[in-house]
């Protein structure tokens, strides 16, 4: 990944944690590594776990940046969550996955908060 790519994920993992504050959400955890796999961001508000994954993009040439959260991603954010939770001991809480889609817009952001994106895939 180069070093432009990163600042701007950074960036917009940055952008994505201060909507959610606003949000009334609280931040657990940014950049969660797990053995089998990354969370972006893990934030709680309430009785809810919510498991982030933040994409940003400057623009809309290969597509809206949520749609870069395909099948393949999803199970592994599923496979990292129940991995945390079961590492923490809160599995009375309710999870939730959540996309938050960045948009660069001048030297502002654009966020697309998709709340309860996807769920755990049926067995």
């Amino acid at each position: 990944m180069t070093e432009q790519r990163q600042s701007l994920g950074k960036w917009g993992e940055e952008q994505a944690a201060r909507f959610l504050r606003r949000c009334g959400m609280k931040i657990l955890v940014r950049n969660l590594r797990t053995p089998v796999g990354e969370i972006d961001i893990v934030a709680r508000k309430g009785g809810t776990l919510v498991f982030v994954e933040v994409k940003t993009r400057r623009g809309c040439a290969y597509g809206a940046p949520q749609e870069a959260v395909g099948a393949a991603k999803q199970r592994q954010i599923v496979r990292a969550a129940s991995w945390y939770l079961n590492d923490r001991g809160w599995q009375k809480l309710q999870p939730r996955f959540d996309v938050l889609a960045v948009r660069v817009q001048g030297d502002e952001a654009c966020i697309d908060h998709i709340a309860d994106a996807f769920g755990v895939p049926e067995s």
